[in-house]
């Protein structure tokens, strides 16, 4: 069965939210699949249940108690004052590389507690 891609291509253009929620919701009953599978599939990138070797630590914010973050950050880093509240001050910046699962949880428990906000890449 042949069809015209360029043309349903340009109804999908046209066509209102509500309509388009309405087709994926049909296609999703007429083949039993789900819209959202691939998705996660592709967010996972192939890698599915593949730990990740290394974090780095990232602060995004200091938080209310700036000098406390830079105390920890001299602390986790080795870092003298100067470099540690650049690195705070320049938030967001990456406190630690290379770090294990464990490290990175500790180093982000210790930021936290003092009210800094972090991510682990």
């Amino acid at each position: 069965m042949a069809f015209d891609k360029d043309s349903i291509i340009a109804s999908l253009k046209e066509a209102s939210i509500s309509d388009l929620n309405d087709l994926v919701k049909a296609i999703e009953e007429e083949f039993d699949v789900s819209a959202a599978a691939p998705v996660a599939v592709a967010a996972a990138g192939g890698d599915a249940g593949a730990a990740k070797d290394s974090y780095d630590v990232e602060i995004t914010e200091s938080g209310d108690q700036k000098v406390k973050a830079i105390k920890a950050v001299r602390e986790i880093t080795g870092l003298g004052l100067k470099d540690a509240k650049g690195l705070v001050d320049g938030a967001p910046s990456i406190v630690k590389e290379g770090v294990s699962e464990d490290e990175a949880n500790d180093i982000k428990a210790k930021l936290e507690e003092v009210g800094a906000t972090v991510t682990l890449k």
